[in-house]
């Protein structure tokens, strides 16, 4: 067997391991920024001092931290404008949000924003998923409504 036709049987499995071990890494990141974006709404810092506060965290193994970084960071950054735009989409203020669900839509709309990379379906679906599991019971509801509508507008040509 040629090395070519070899690389060709390998490919189509080791692509889609990959794929999903990306996809993997990048939810556990996701998780992990929900956590230090909710211990920085109740008490605020530099983004540094959460990535520093995280670096040991539990499940840090499992997670692409150099996501997890850019997270933080890209949502400590753009938290104003982020707001500003949340704002336009709710019938309340963010700082009226339950601090879980505030992150879980921070995230989002960094994703939505700042990372066209990722699917808007995909930076949909993670944030419905950890308003599931951390949220109140019908708050990811609220996320998936907001985020849908900040996809439609902020994404059309994907929509």
């Amino acid at each position: 067997m040629s090395e070519k036709t070899a690389r060709a049987r390998k490919s189509p499995g080791a692509a889609s391991r990959a794929a999903h071990q990306v996809a993997a890494t990048r939810s556990v990141a996701r998780k992990l920024a929900l956590q230090a974006l909710y211990r920085w709404q109740l008490n605020d810092g530099p983004w540094q001092d959460l990535v520093q506060e995280f670096r040991d965290a539990e499940d840090m193994e499992k997670a692409d931290r150099e996501y997890f970084r850019e997270l933080v960071e890209g949502v400590w950054g753009a938290r104003e404008s982020l707001d500003a735009r949340l704002a336009g989409l709710m019938d309340r203020k963010p700082e009226l949000l339950d601090p879980i669900e505030h992150a879980v839509l921070l995230i989002g709309m960094f994703e939505l924003t700042a990372r066209p990379e990722v699917p808007f379906r995909v930076a949909i679906n993670e944030a419905v998923g950890l308003a599931k599991r951390f949220g109140a019971t019908d708050g990811y509801k609220f996320v998936n409504a907001v985020l849908d509508r900040a996809a439609r507008e902020l994404r059309p040509d994907e929509h």
